[in-house]
């Protein structure tokens, strides 16, 4: 009889904690509000220009998770988001998270002094052309695209958001802890 009532109290915590971890897991991403697709693709691939005069592809950044961001510095909340990214960057680059930011402006000379001005250290991209924001269908600024360590496709994210707060935290060690 106690074997039953060991295992029947073992089987109910294990479907509770997998009931409640899956209810987190829901709650992180809607908590920043991320938007998951049916089916985790492919990440489109690409490079571009970086603002030191280098280049700088997708692939580079293979074995992370990615955050890459695509704003403008004419954009009102591209530019109150970065320095909340800034601040995420810095405490969890050790851990495996990289920004990445695709400026979508015409200039790159302001995006420089942008970056400049706010002391920004994480990868800033220029798609002068527009054809990297094109291939991931950017339909506002800014939009966040988050990629797993496996090159995949995890959640959009369309719209500002603060990156070095609670939720944002909570999102990123859950990313983190399951490679997505």
């Amino acid at each position: 009889m106690h074997k039953f009532v060991f295992r029947s109290t073992l089987a109910f915590a294990l479907l509770t904690f997998t009931l409640y971890g899956a209810a987190l897991a829901s709650d992180a991403f809607t908590g920043m509000g991320v938007v998951r697709p049916q089916v985790r693709a492919e990440a489109p691939a690409f490079t571009l220009r970086d603002i030191g005069d280098g280049r700088k592809g997708l692939a580079d950044f293979r074995g992370k998770v990615i955050l890459l961001n695509f704003w403008a510095t004419w954009c009102p909340n591209c530019r109150e988001e970065m320095p909340s990214l800034e601040k995420l960057w810095e405490k969890f680059r050790a851990k495996g998270v990289v920004v990445v930011a695709v400026a979508v402006d015409r200039r790159s000379e302001e995006v420089e002094t942008f970056a400049r001005r706010l002391g920004l250290t994480f990868p800033i991209l220029l798609d002068t052309e527009g054809t990297v924001r094109r291939d991931y269908e950017v339909t506002a600024l800014p939009m966040t695209y988050i990629i797993g360590k496996d090159g995949k496709i995890s959640g959009r994210i369309f719209g500002s958001r603060e990156w070095a707060g609670k939720d944002a935290d909570v999102l990123v060690e859950q990313i983190l802890r399951n490679g997505m």
